[in-house]
This record gives structure tokens, sequence and C-alpha cells, in this order.
């Protein structure tokens, strides 16, 4: 294969690797970057200019597997391929989890072309698997403690207001106790029996902007009258395929999570965001053809982020960082997400946290996504 120095490539090969949807690099004999796809830019955070000519290890730490990679290519003469291999920097970010294959090029010696292929979009898809499964489990565990602790739950409620009628006030204090004690356990419940509702969901095109306005307003008089919220819309967008009331639920439990971990900020603020994603298709157990989800919606904010042992598990029942959370809100979210056949995932680093949603667009709009969503 042949590649020009790092810039626009006038060869056939150099438009056929920028039309690659991978980043695509070539190291020469001496380890420097002798090509770079435009994919490459965006993964390395530089232009083609400043890769040329720059050794690899300008990017890639010292003792990287891939350094290795490329000596053992270089040495064996044949490609290899390695998964799930970690190449984060300081240069590149935490968490660059990416499958690589590196081949070396036959025509010209000790040089050697690598593709990275990131696995962010494969992890989504195992961690939203695991939350559908997670809230399997909720649903199961609902509906016993429907039956088993409500009903209890009923008769010792009543039990205390009887006992607060005929009690001093001293042991008045402890009936009503038990009372609001009863009423926080059923209310728990009631919030889990949502996990049980396996009715098909009732959707329709939604102007998702319409939705995140009425959120914000209800923020904006309530919880998050302090906050300010920043709108960056894409008004282009086309409808999203969904249920307009249980998008409102997702992004109220969004926004209302965003405000609390602002709350000892003064200059605390929430970012809104929408755009259009093209080229973002998955295969979905169930469905008969690869499912586009071209639509993404962000909820940001500038909070002290969520802790790294919480991260992986953040949208599994009962996991929460509150002291009085049930652990239950972004379980929903979930649910609510994976029901519409999309994607919910969470990038949180100190002074940034972007919980971010892949959804479908409306099916009478796939074919015209460009148009304005009135």
């Amino acid at each position: 294969m042949q590649a020009k120095q790092a810039g626009l490539p006038g060869d056939a090969a150099g438009v056929v690797l920028d039309a690659i949807r991978h980043p695509v690099i070539m190291i020469d004999e001496n380890s420097l970057v002798s090509y770079a796809n435009g994919e490459a830019e965006s993964f390395f955070g530089a232009s083609r200019a400043q890769l040329a000519r720059r050794k690899l290890d300008t990017y890639i730490p010292f003792g990287s597997p891939l350094l290795a990679l490329i000596d053992q290519v270089r040495e064996r003469r044949a490609p290899v391929n390695e998964y799930r291999v970690d190449v984060s920097s300081p240069k590149l970010g935490s968490e660059r989890l990416v499958d690589l294959y590196v081949a070396p090029v036959t025509d010209q010696a000790g040089s050697v072309v690598v593709l990275f292929q990131e696995r962010s979009m494969a992890d989504k898809i195992d961690r939203q698997l695991t939350h559908r499964s997670a809230a399997r489990s909720v649903t199961g565990l609902a509906s016993m403690l429907a039956h088993e602790i409500k009903n209890p739950l009923s008769g010792i409620r009543g039990a205390s207001q009887l006992l607060e009628a005929s009690v001093g006030d001293e042991d008045r204090a402890l009936t009503r106790l038990i009372r609001d004690e009863t009423d926080r356990i059923v209310s728990l419940v009631d919030r889990m029996e949502i996990f049980s509702d396996e009715r098909p969901v009732d959707r329709e095109p939604v102007n998702i902007h319409a939705v995140l306005d009425h959120v914000k307003a209800v923020a904006s008089a309530g919880f998050a009258k302090k906050i300010k919220i920043v709108e960056n819309y894409d008004p282009s967008l086309p409808p999203v395929f969904a249920n307009r009331d249980q998008l409102v639920q997702v992004f109220l439990n969004l926004v209302k999570n965003a405000s609390e971990a602002l709350a000892s900020q003064s200059n605390g603020e929430i970012t809104l965001t929408t755009a259009y994603r093209p080229g973002i298709r998955l295969s979905i157990p169930g469905a008969s053809e690869r499912v586009s989800l071209p639509l993404e919606f962000c909820v940001q904010d500038n909070g002290p982020g969520v802790p790294g042992d919480i991260l992986p598990h953040l949208f599994d029942p009962f996991i929460t960082t509150k002291i009085n959370g049930s652990g239950l809100g972004l379980a929903l979210v979930a649910k609510i997400v994976g029901d519409h056949g999309g994607i919910v995932e969470c990038d949180s680093q100190n002074n940034r946290t972007i919980f971010r949603i892949l959804m479908p667009a409306s099916k009478e709009e796939n074919a015209n996504a460009g148009e304005t969503n009135k």
C-alpha cells in the first residue's frame, strides 16, 4: 500500500483510507507517523500536519501494548489483531479502549499500518443489555413486593393511626414515625412497580425541543431555579420516534440529578444539547435489520462528577450517591430508553458530567433527516 507524507493524499489509496470511518495511521521504520486519515485527526486531537513526522510515542505512552504489537509485526512481517487494548494517555484521554489491526506495508520495509476501532459503541451495547437485565430483576422483585409487602403495610399503617388516637404526646411521635416510614416504603414499592409495566410503548413522532423546553420550564420554576440552564440545539433535527410523557420523565430525572450535583456550587450550569449523528447503526436482538440511532440528546453539568467506583454501575437498580436516594431513578431512565430501542451512557470527569442518549428518528422522517422539526 502506498501512502504519502501526512497531509491530503493525492492517490486513490488516500481517498479510500479517508472514507474509512476508523482512525488509520502509517508508521515508518523510525516509528514516525508518515500518514494519517481524517478519522485519525479526530482520534489523536491533532491535524495531519501536526501528526506528520512525529513519533507515535508522542501520543501513546511508553510501555503501551500497541508499541509492542508494532515491533511484533515488523519482526514477523505478518498482521496482528488485538482486542480491548488500553491506549489511554494524557493526550488521548482516559478510558480509551480500542481493538487494533496492525499490518506490515509490503513494499516499505519497517513500515506498518495501524487501524484503531474504538470500543465505545460496543461497550454501550453491552452496558445497555446489562441495564435491561437488571431492570427485569427489579420487575420480578416489584411484583413480589406489591403482593407480599403492600398489603401488610396497609394494616400496619391503620394500626398506627388507631394507636395515635389513644396514646400520650410522647408516644404519639412514635406512632407518627411508624406511619411516615410505612408511607415511605409504600412509595418505594410504587416506584418499583413501574418496572413491571411490560406493555408496548405507545410512540409517535415527537419534537424533542418541545420536550426539553417543557423540562426546562418545570426545572427553572422549581428545583433548578438558581441554576443557569443553557440550550445548544440543532434546529434541523427530525422528530424522535418516542412517547412524549416518558421522554419528559427521562429528562426531568436527568436535569434533577444534575441540579442536585450542583447544589453546593455558585456557578452551577446545566447544558441541554441535541445533535444528528449519522452513521450509528446497531444490530439489536429481535430486529431483522440494523437499527439506526442518529439522534443524540445530552444533559451536561459542571458539577464534581460521578465517583469512579460508581460509574460502571450507575444505571443498576439501588445504586445511588444520595443519602436518602432510592437508586431507582437512573435505572428507570435506562429502562425507558431501552424500551425505545435507544442507548444511554454517562461520561463523567471532574467539572463535567454528560448523560448522552442515542435514539431512533421517527420512521416517517428517516428518509428526510435534515428537514426542520416542526
